[in-house]
């Protein structure tokens, strides 16, 4: 299906093959069009066969990005020295994780590209109206998702909003467009997925997909990220006062496998355990090798950052998020693990094959919206507000709130709890590289450094351009900092 959906037919045949499709033939229906936005989560989300599926985008291969951060790094049992290079930001742009993740960004956004041209050509008497446009905005969604990783990560980059169908020079070799452009494009995409579903309005095998809500809330971030702090405020306010979402009364039940897709998830990646075909591949990379686990025990807390001990032991995201101990349900043995280990994703009842954890990966939570507006408050200078968001998180961590024990903090102290808050909440969901990026190369620097990160320098708050791209494209030019490494 994924070839089929990235393949354009150029050439009409006299004789439709009787035992194959085209895309001529496949765009025809409401089926069709369903089959062609679920490719879309499928190139981001699911184990496919061949050498590239131990890490599709969001099953693992962000953990690649995470490397570059103050609290991860390549565990014991790495064997990749991409990791490792990651890890110790040796990284270049010939690192094979920069250069498969732009590659299955780029497939997930040429398949949008499919679905949104396509599907606004099915006939009206082979689709309801109000499906087609809910798929069309869905692959919309998920292209301004793809572009909003693409530009944190690399600045300017290829803005392609259609199916190639040409093999003119500007089709196969597109140049750069400005950061401003694509944030342009990310911003009007998200905005046409405002119009989405309410989650409560999807139902069954439904539910997961892209909604209203988690349009919103990419909009806060993407606001958030640019410093437009009264639109992120606005936004956070408007998605607040719907009452869609809440917190969890308890941070485990984040993730419960009994309460997945519950009522602080906004958008998550779904894992159906021992009844699904796609292996849960963080779950297995952070799963302790000890025996009877045995797990790969690749990717690692970094015990240099401190990130542990940060946790008071009253807060109870401590040891939902890190593990010193496991009980072998088999035999009811404690197992004392060698070092701490991530126990986010630790599924219980699969003790022995995390692969098969059906824990979901949050990509944006409610938790993550009190803490952009709680942001956006602060440098909108109403302190005020900003530590009653920030203290909602914390309170539900059964921590004292900030506002009790330092109540007269400035806007860059607060700045500074918030993101601090923001490290401890979380962990392990593919958040750090972010929010240390953005804050700027100095705080980056700084926060690496002191994780024992020495060769940190301001060059890796971006990733360079793969030099296969490079090859390959003489359109393209490298970042200004890394046209020497």
């Amino acid at each position: 299906m994924l070839l089929l959906l990235g393949l354009s037919s150029c050439v009409d045949l006299d004789e439709a093959p009787k035992s194959n499709l085209t895309t001529n033939q496949f765009y025809n229906n409401e089926d069709d069009a369903v089959a062609a936005v679920n490719a879309i989560y499928h190139r981001m989300f699911t184990n496919t066969e061949g050498m590239l599926a131990s890490g599709v985008l969001f099953n693992r291969q962000l953990m690649m990005y995470e490397m570059a951060t103050d609290d991860y790094t390549a565990g014991p049992r790495t064997r990749s020295a991409q990791v490792v290079e990651m890890s110790k930001l040796n990284h270049s742009a010939s690192n094979i994780a920069i250069e498969y993740a732009w590659e299955y960004t780029y497939q997930a956004i040429n398949l949008a590209n499919i679905a949104i041209d396509r599907i606004a050509q099915i006939s009206s008497e082979n689709i309801n109206d109000s499906i087609r446009l809910r798929l069309i905005n869905e692959a919309k969604f998920l292209r301004g998702w793809n572009y909003f990783n693409l530009v944190r990560w690399h600045g300017e980059v290829p803005l392609i909003l259609h199916e190639t169908t040409t093999l003119d020079d500007a089709s196969i070799h597109p140049a750069q467009s400005t950061e401003e452009k694509v944030y342009e494009q990310i911003i009007s995409d998200f905005k046409d997925a405002e119009s989405l579903p309410a989650p409560s309005e999807y139902t069954g095998s439904d539910i997961g997909r892209a909604t209203s809500g988690a349009a919103k809330a990419f909009l806060i971030k993407v606001y958030i990220t640019r410093q437009e702090w009264q639109k992120a405020a606005d936004k956070a306010h408007e998605l607040i006062g719907l009452k869609w979402y809440d917190l969890f009364e308890n941070y485990a039940d984040v993730f419960a496998p009994e309460k997945k897709n519950g009522i602080e998830h906004i958008f998550s990646e779904q894992f159906e355990g021992a009844d699904g075909y796609t292996s849960h591949r963080l779950a297995q990379t952070t799963a302790p090798s000890e025996s009877p686990f045995n797990g790969d025990y690749v990717d690692a807390p970094n015990h240099s950052s401190g990130l542990f001990e940060s946790f008071s032991e009253n807060d109870t995201r401590k040891y939902v998020t890190f593990a010193k101990q496991l009980t072998d349900p088999l035999t009811g043995k404690t197992v004392t693990l060698s070092e701490v280990h991530f126990n986010k994703y630790w599924d219980k009842t699969t003790p022995y094959n995390q692969a098969k954890s059906s824990i979901n990966v949050p990509i944006i939570r409610y938790a993550d919206v009190l803490l952009m507006y709680a942001e956006a408050l602060n440098e909108l200078e109403d302190r005020e507000n900003a530590y009653t968001y920030l203290d909602k998180v914390r309170e539900r961590a059964k921590i004292a709130s900030l506002k009790s024990v330092a109540p007269d903090l400035d806007k860059d102290a607060l700045r500074d709890s918030i993101f601090q808050e923001r490290r401890k909440e979380f962990t392990l969901e593919y958040q750090r590289w972010f929010d240390l990026a953005r804050r700027g190369s100095d705080e980056y620097v700084k926060a690496l450094k002191a994780a024992g990160k020495t060769n940190a320098a301001a060059r890796h708050i971006h990733f360079p351009i793969p030099q296969r791209e490079l090859d390959a494209n003489p359109s393209l030019h490298q970042l200004t900092d890394w046209v020497s490494y």
